[in-house]
């Protein structure tokens, strides 16, 4: 694929879109996105993830045989992850209490194993960091999409308790006053919703565009 940073850029955010397009790491996405709030903390530790895992594998590219490259992939990521997991549990306990049953997870997330194996062990430490970032950013997008969806129809706010748990209250935004929400938002068929939703305008928009063109 053509590696200029633009082309990687586009490719991680929209053309190869991880949760949209490649579909990967849907576990998490759908288990989390019940709230912005939460979205939000497991999108950055993902994206997060996906940086620190693309730099260090294109660090030791040429120091790995070929035929052992998946496992020490694979303790890379999981080393990263723990990193996250522990830092997280530091810092932001109380997020870490609401979400940090899944913040593991992202070992597991094909999309880091893939970017790494596909991307970062054939590139330079700064193409393979922007593709996890790129890569990262993508996943990011799609899971506060699907998070904003299901919190504002499930029950008319956005980031609510940002300042109990991120202590920052200017981040809750009741753009729906009075409004009882729904409860189908919330539950696990309202991500599925969500995401097909997301699925279904991306494919549509496509479509229009080669009619134009």
């Amino acid at each position: 694929m053509n590696t200029t940073p633009r082309r990687i850029l586009e490719y991680g955010v929209s053309s190869g879109n991880v949760g949209l397009v490649q579909l990967l790491g849907l576990c998490p996405l759908l288990a989390v996105s019940h709230n912005t709030l939460n979205a939000l903390g497991l999108g950055l530790a993902t994206l997060l993830a996906l940086v620190l895992t693309n730099l260090a594998v294109a660090s030791i590219r040429r120091l790995t045989h070929r035929d052992v490259r998946i496992p020490i992939f694979a303790t890379v990521i999981a080393a990263v992850v723990t990193a996250i997991e522990l830092a997280m549990r530091a810092w932001l306990p109380e997020l870490h209490a609401v979400i940090g049953l899944f913040v593991p997870l992202i070992a597991s997330n094909c999309a880091l194993l893939g970017r790494a194996e596909a991307f970062a062990s054939r590139q330079s430490p700064a193409r393979a960091a922007i593709d996890g970032f790129a890569a990262g950013l993508g996943f990011l997008w799609v899971l506060l999409a699907v998070g904003a969806i299901r919190e504002l129809i499930g029950s008319g706010r956005l980031f609510a308790e940002a300042g109990r748990l991120l202590h920052a209250p200017w981040l809750e935004w009741h753009p729906l006053p009075g409004y009882e929400g729904l409860l189908l938002a919330t539950l696990p068929i309202g991500a599925f919703l969500a995401l097909a939703c997301l699925i279904a305008m991306r494919q549509a928009w496509r479509q229009r565009r080669s009619v134009d063109s």
